[in-house]
């Protein structure tokens, strides 16, 4: 798998329990870079500004609290999953934090590339419900519902056991879920009545750059698309959706390059425009409809290898896990202001 160069053994800076160290060392949940990126063309103009950052909340990363990504409730609050606690949170708009569900322990996890349990994308139905992604290397991988006051969580499809669900997202008007395959390379689709998961896209664009890395990771619907992240690759791609009844995969667009490490990302709003969570560079880019890109956020402003994005209305959350960092790791959720130039 793709190394950085003279990057330290990330055993020695975390300080999860021991199940964890080797996972976090070897994955960080697709944070893999394939070599330093290109700088991003300036735009004078028209870009959304982001501005005004500030961290909401605080978490514990000995406890396992790596916030690894984010929907939003009406009401403001985030719902984060913590990846290495297999906890769901809820973060509400004063920063006060509860539990709401946990996924069950396995006893002898073999997740690919980590080896250690670990619960991954979320999205949030109009009713409430929560869906996410677990990767546990054993029957318990795939997607799992929760109801909207938290509670036991319950497995609603099976994903291969050798793969690694990651970022998901919801067309509600068709019922159908979608989740990314960081290890397979593969875009999975799931009938929301129906348990039996289909790939509903795969090929290069998605895979690993190499064996042990991490292809396909954040997940977005928009437009007409599925939109997808390679963490590997340094990429954002976009995947047609065709029409009924089939809504087959039309083929993979890359939109943008030279983002190695990028994570999870959330769309401004403003057409094509995308905010991406680089999280080896613990930065947020902002991504043009054309490809070329923006740092927006960076360490300075309290980003600690950011994982996740999200955006409502005139406000951004970001997620840091923190995964890299020592000797203070600091995970924490941050929020920012989103704007447009005038």
């Amino acid at each position: 798998m793709p190394r950085l160069p003279h990057r330290p053994r990330l055993p020695r800076l975390l300080r999860l329990p021991r199940l964890v160290v080797f996972a976090a060392g070897t994955a960080a949940l697709g944070v893999l870079a394939a070599g330093p990126a290109p700088a991003a063309a300036g735009k004078p103009g028209g870009d959304p500004t982001v501005s005004d950052p500030s961290v909401l909340a605080h978490f514990d990363f000995g406890a396992g609290q790596t916030p690894e990504n984010i929907a939003l409730e009406p009401d403001g609050s985030a719902d984060v999953t913590w990846a290495f606690a297999r906890q769901i949170a809820r973060v509400d708009p004063e920063g006060h934090t509860e539990v709401l569900a946990e996924l069950p322990a396995v006893t002898d996890p073999q997740t690919p590339n980590l080896g250690a349990a670990i619960v991954t994308g979320i999205a949030r139905a109009h009713d409430g419900v929560l869906y996410v992604a677990y990767a546990t290397g054993t029957a318990e991988t795939g997607i799992w519902r929760v109801a909207p006051d938290g509670g036991e969580p319950e497995q609603i499809a099976q994903l291969p056991a050798n793969g690694f669900p990651n970022g998901i997202a919801i067309d509600e008007e068709c019922g159908t879920l979608y989740a990314a395959d960081s290890v397979l390379g593969r875009v999975w689709s799931v009938q929301l009545d129906d348990p039996k998961p289909r790939v509903w896209a795969s090929g290069n664009a998605l895979l690993p750059a190499a064996a042990g890395g991490f292809g396909a990771n954040g997940l977005k619907l928009h437009d007409g698309a599925v939109w997808v992240t390679n963490s590997d690759r340094g990429t954002l791609l976009r995947i047609p959706v065709g029409p009924d009844p089939d809504r087959a995969a039309g083929p993979v667009e890359t939109r943008a390059t030279g983002l190695d490490g990028v994570d999870d990302f959330a769309f401004t709003g403003h057409g094509d425009t995308v905010l991406a969570a680089r999280i080896l560079k613990s930065e947020l880019d902002l991504v043009r409809p054309d490809g070329t890109h923006k740092a927006v956020l960076t360490a300075k402003d309290g980003l600690d290898n950011p994982t996740s994005v999200a955006v409502r209305g005139k406000t951004v959350y970001v997620n840091s896990a923190a995964y890299f960092t020592t000797p203070d790791p600091d995970p924490n959720l941050l929020l920012a202001r989103i704007s447009k130039d005038k």
